[in-house]
């Protein structure tokens, strides 16, 4: 496991030589966020499975998990502990329990969409197989498949109801202000998230467009 490898790795997730967020990936949802850093993490460990060395990886591991966590942070602006503590778990693995991080969208009557970062021992695989593949630049997912995502959850993101939901947009987000009036909840909430678009059950839609209060979340 060749130290420059590591050093090269942990780069893209690292600023005057910490772990720094990815402003890129902000404005994506908690369970694109964690998939993606999952990905990326899962990627480059199983490549490098057959090395008797692998676990030198545990200082990207490190690097990428508060680069992840410091995302999310951002997105919710709320702290990396706060974070650590929302999405940690544990999961059985042929070396015993290890500790992850996972991002979970419930859906009615079908299971849940679940992102996943960590929890693979870092040991030696002699039997590994390796599959070179060509890097597809830019390969995150785009911010069309996040709204998808969040549309099949079938869970209005402002009362927080299953529904048959619609998208409300906006064209940027600074026509979320209208100076001199208070900014409604449904506004609130997407300059919150830094989001041009709300996914919403019919009334909230409906109340939304009547500019009237709209029903307050439950979460």
């Amino acid at each position: 496991m060749p130290t420059a490898v590591v050093k090269a790795k942990c780069a893209p997730y690292l600023k005057l030589g910490k772990p720094e967020h990815r402003p890129e990936r902000v404005q994506l949802g908690d369970h694109e966020i964690v998939s993606i850093y999952g990905a990326e993490y899962r990627g480059i460990v199983q490549y490098y499975l057959l090395a008797g060395d692998v676990w030198r990886l545990s200082r990207l591991h490190w690097v990428m998990l508060t680069s992840m966590l410091k995302t999310l942070a951002a997105k919710h602006r709320s702290t990396v502990t706060a974070m650590a503590r929302k999405h940690k778990t544990t999961i059985a693995t042929p070396y015993g329990p290890r500790r992850c991080f996972e991002a979970r969208v419930e859906r009615d009557g079908r299971k849940p969409l679940v992102a996943r970062f960590g929890g693979i021992p870092l040991r030696r695989q002699k039997k590994a197989v390796l599959t070179d593949r060509h890097a597809v630049p830019g390969a995150t997912r785009s911010k069309g498949k996040e709204l998808i995502t969040r549309l099949r959850a079938g869970r209005c993101e402002l009362c927080e109801q299953p529904a048959k939901v619609r998208v409300h947009q906006v064209r940027k987000l600074a026509d979320l202000a209208s100076p001199g009036r208070p900014q409604p909840a449904w506004a609130q909430l997407m300059a919150r998230r830094r989001r041009k678009t709300l996914v919403v059950c019919p009334p909230c839609h409906d109340t939304i467009h009547a500019r009237q209060p709209t029903a307050t979340p439950t979460g």
